[in-house]
């Protein structure tokens, strides 16, 4: 099993949107991978409920059989699309990658 945490901080405003809103629509249009992306066995979405310096927007928090399940999710077309977003709305990204 491979354990996914993604941790996103969201430039304050982008998209004429401010950082707290394109974090719910992010959500959204992640949550919205599961069932169409067959590689997912665990997804959880958070959106943080505190503000700082030292905080992140979004937590994505997955699971996959393999690098390989990964890798197919991560280059599935709906992901790509959510993945355009992100990079449109994003300051910085933090991702941690390991077995159980």
């Amino acid at each position: 099993m491979l354990k996914h945490i993604v941790m996103l901080k969201l430039k304050e405003e982008a998209k004429g949107a401010s950082a707290a809103e394109n974090a719910e629509k992010l959500k959204t249009m992640l949550d919205a991978l599961v069932g169409r992306i067959d590689e997912i066995r665990a997804f959880e979405v958070g959106v943080n409920i505190f503000s700082g310096s030292q905080t992140a927007h979004l937590c994505l928090y997955s699971e996959f059989d393999d690098e390989e399940a990964l890798n197919r999710y991560a280059n599935h077309p709906e992901h790509q699309r959510v993945v355009a977003f992100i990079q449109q709305v994003m300051s910085e990204r933090r991702v941690v990658d390991y077995h159980v």
